[in-house]
């Protein structure tokens, strides 16, 4: 599935402010390898049925033993491996018996301790692997099955072996220290890396899978269907503490929903949330809702936080066009899109928008292959509109009393009317400040 850099700033997959991205949500990573793994994988998002689903069921492989997993594997034991290949060390003799390895030990002292600290880090690493590899293969674990050959296959060393065999790196002589250290220097360092790549990866799936168990997510239905369709129930945003949930559903006959409501009501949060969840959909992942079934798109395309560009020197308004002239040559292609649209046309006046905003609704309307959410705050151009039938109108509720806004979030069939702007601005007393200049 597309999703072009604007899309991802918007969704807030990633942030400046990273604790309020959606990587970071997710991140229950141990390692750095990890983490940088599970960016990538939120990068790409899959293309196909097989990929999502293959994606699906290895998180589901890992949630079945997620309680087992090995938690003696940590970042600082991957570091240390990794250092000890940039470190200098008086060569390891091969084959070390009794005399030459305690020689070995009292000659170079500290290349030894080094020899030792890392041959015993790399034993915990194995055992974790080791027993990350029994687990996954017992479950069955079909999607991940190449990885975890060629994991059996660079454990099935000899060397290896014995360290599995050893209850700690304490039960090593100085001559078992040495060989191991020999080996893992000079004959295993590629394989030790693809090992620890290979773990990396599958640190960032345990960090995934931790990230479902621990906000409750579901993973959703993805269909192989010739129009698009979305129908989600209880979805909501991942980002907030508190968050309300919606139900949507967009079909080949109700493609477009025409959402209004006032500045603050939830419009925002709502399309946001939309576009998270079919987003992480298509990485494979659970998604915020009690269930959901939707198309497997191919792309998704957003216009929530358009900006001026002062250098260039464009307006808001150019960049909102140019937005949307990016999108509708990329929609045109027949293909399924997901499109989502925040107050389309906020920088120009009134009447220039609404003009504007209803060309652009009618044209996107001919466009049956899409799946389309719109907000506005130029609610009267939804009566032109309701000559439509494809067309779902929803809106965000707001009520007043006593001058305070009450904001229920809850979506709406129907047209909102409000017009709460002058209100605001008694409520927060900037209308009392300007009176007493």
């Amino acid at each position: 599935m597309q999703a072009d850099k604007t899309t991802l700033n918007d969704l807030s997959i990633f942030s400046s402010e990273e604790e309020q991205s959606v990587f970071h949500h997710l991140d229950f990573a141990r390692t750095i390898g990890g983490r940088e793994w599970l960016k990538y994988y939120l990068k790409t998002p899959l293309a196909t049925l097989k990929e999502i689903n293959d994606r699906q069921q290895t998180l589901q492989c890992i949630l079945n033993v997620i309680n087992d997993w090995p938690q003696s594997v940590t970042n600082g034991t991957v570091m240390v491996l990794q250092k000890f290949y940039e470190t200098a060390v008086e060569p390891i003799p091969n084959h070390p018996n009794f005399l030459n390895a305690l020689t070995y030990k009292m000659l170079n002292g500290a290349d030894y301790s080094l020899v030792k600290y890392s041959v015993g880090h790399f034993a915990e690493f194995v055992k974790g692997l080791y027993a990350i590899h029994e687990m996954l293969s017992q479950n069955n674990c079909s999607s991940l099955q190449t990885t975890l050959e060629r994991i059996h296959r660079l454990l099935s060393r000899a060397e290896i072996k014995r360290l599995l065999q050893k209850k700690s790196e304490k039960d090593l002589s100085f001559a078992d220290t040495l060989n191991e250290g020999y080996f893992l220097r000079n004959e295993f360092k590629n394989g030790c890396f693809e090992l620890i790549e290979m773990y990396s990866q599958l640190d960032a799936f345990y960090g995934m899978a931790t990230a479902c168990l621990n906000y409750h997510l579901s993973f959703p239905k993805l269909l192989e269907t010739t129009k698009p369709q979305l129908t989600a129930l209880q979805l909501y945003h991942p980002l907030l503490a508190t968050p309300v949930s919606y139900d949507v559903e967009l079909t080949e006959e109700e493609n477009f929903l025409f959402l209004t409501g006032a500045n603050m009501a939830g419009k925002s949060t709502f399309i946001k949330a939309v576009g998270v969840a079919v987003y992480l959909a298509h990485i494979g992942m659970a998604v915020p809702a009690q269930s959901m079934r939707l198309s497997v798109f191919d792309g998704l395309l957003s216009n929530i936080q358009v900006v001026d560009n002062i250098v260039k020197g464009e307006s808001y308004f150019f960049n909102e066009v140019q937005r949307v002239r990016k999108t509708i040559e990329k929609i045109s292609d027949g293909k399924k899109w997901l499109i989502l649209i925040d107050e389309l046309f906020k920088g120009t006046n009134v009447q220039d928008a609404m003009k504007c905003s209803t060309v652009v609704i009618e044209g996107l309307l001919k466009i049956q292959n899409t799946l389309f959410i719109l907000s506005t705050h130029l609610y009267e151009i939804g009566e032109v509109l309701k000559q439509y039938p494809n067309i779902q109108f929803r809106y965000f509720e707001t009520q007043v009393k006593e001058d305070q806004l009450l904001f229920s979030y809850q979506l709406k069939d129907g047209i909102s009317n409000d017009r709460l702007g002058y209100l605001i601005l008694k409520k927060e007393g900037v209308v009392d400040m300007l009176q007493k200049l």
